[in-house]
């Protein structure tokens, strides 16, 4: 039985996290952690877990829950993981962080983009980028996981294999992403109202977005050097869901099988990643509630460019599910454990 704790409970995330692993037989959670609803029930919170949590929101008390928790989810703003993870508790327990605070390598980008001096920067060596599909086995070894974003889990999944292989030219790589509102979080803000955002479509973060330095970052390992893209999401008036579009040009005529034959070379084993057929394109209706990010190409002759194409539920695969993916891999565990989660349609 692996005992859990949840920091940041009462948020999205959070709460797709509660969904999933009470599921299961093999986990108990035993910590609700919440800053705004201390002594509350969670069920009074997330009325869905009536008759299924009996519990009450507890503090954000990390030192306490590494005495009882085999592992902790963190599922809060940035900065706090940072500023409460020690050495005393890592000997003691395993940290699966779902804010940025240890995504990016280099501290001065994160500071740069995310405006915070990082509290804990001797710890950003150690945690690992918890990309299963790339890190497996850095993984399995890991007390300490930087949970990757939305946004750069779809993207880097999606144009990794063409970056490794050498079948675009990464200066020229442009991605245009959209997303659910629950991306943005719990919080209340007049943005996210729903008055706000109903019948329309918005671009946000132009030239800014806190997760381009990620996807630079994770894209420039497969290149093998320094990758600087365009990176510009939107605003989708949809509960769930992330689609990615980018644009790259190509280095060398390839043919629709040479280019299917990569996705295959590092796909065509891996659980969550569908490689959709021949001109099928990724819908966000088909993932949805599941852990899948699909996948899939274009070859446009007449301009000489690749188009990607990439989906995947932002709740799960993005955040919580990848979570539990990464959990299952920390603990010797199939990989697909809890997480075999049909797509919900309609």
């Amino acid at each position: 039985m692996i005992k859990v704790g949840i920091i940041g409970s009462t948020g999205y995330a959070g709460g797709e996290l509660a969904r999933i692993l009470l599921q299961r037989d093999d986990v108990e959670i035993k910590w609700f952690g919440s800053k705004s609803y201390v002594d509350q029930k969670y069920a009074s919170v997330y009325q869905n877990m009536f008759q299924i949590v009996d519990d009450v929101c507890m503090e954000e008390n990390m030192e306490r829950l590494a005495e009882i928790a085999d592992v902790i989810f963190t599922a809060t703003p940035q900065g706090l993981c940072a500023s409460l993870v020690n050495e005393e508790l890592l000997s003691k327990t395993k940290v699966i962080d779902l804010s940025a605070d240890f995504r990016i390598k280099d501290v001065a980008v994160y500071e740069k983009w995310y405006k915070l001096t990082h509290p804990s920067p001797q710890f950003i060596g150690e945690a690992v980028y918890g990309l299963p599909e790339l890190n497996r086995e850095d993984i399995k070894k890991a007390r300490l996981v930087a949970n990757p974003g939305c946004y750069p889990t779809c993207s880097t999944l999606a144009i990794y294999p063409l970056v490794k292989e050498g079948l675009i030219d990464t200066d020229t790589l442009i991605i245009d992403a959209k997303s659910g509102v629950s991306g943005a979080g719990r919080g209340a803000k007049v943005d996210n109202l729903y008055c706000e955002v109903n019948e329309s479509c918005k671009a946000y973060g132009v030239a800014g977005h806190r997760h381009t330095p990620e996807i630079e970052e994770q894209l420039s390992y497969g290149a093998g050097k320094p990758v600087t893209l365009n990176f510009t999401p939107h605003l989708i008036p949809m509960n769930r869901g992330i689609l990615i579009t980018a644009y790259a040009s190509l280095v060398k005529n390839v043919s629709y099988d040479q280019v299917k034959a990569v996705y295959d070379k590092y796909y065509g084993a891996e659980r969550f990643v569908r490689v959709l057929e021949k001109d099928v394109c990724p819908q966000t209706r088909w993932v949805e509630g599941s852990n899948f990010v699909d996948v899939n190409f274009k070859i446009d002759e007449r301009t000489g460019r690749m188009i990607i194409m990439g989906a995947m539920d932002n709740m799960v695969k993005g955040a919580a599910g990848q979570a539990v993916q990464n959990m299952n891999l920390m603990f010797g565990l199939p990989e697909d454990a809890g997480l075999r989660l049909v797509p919900v349609f309609p």
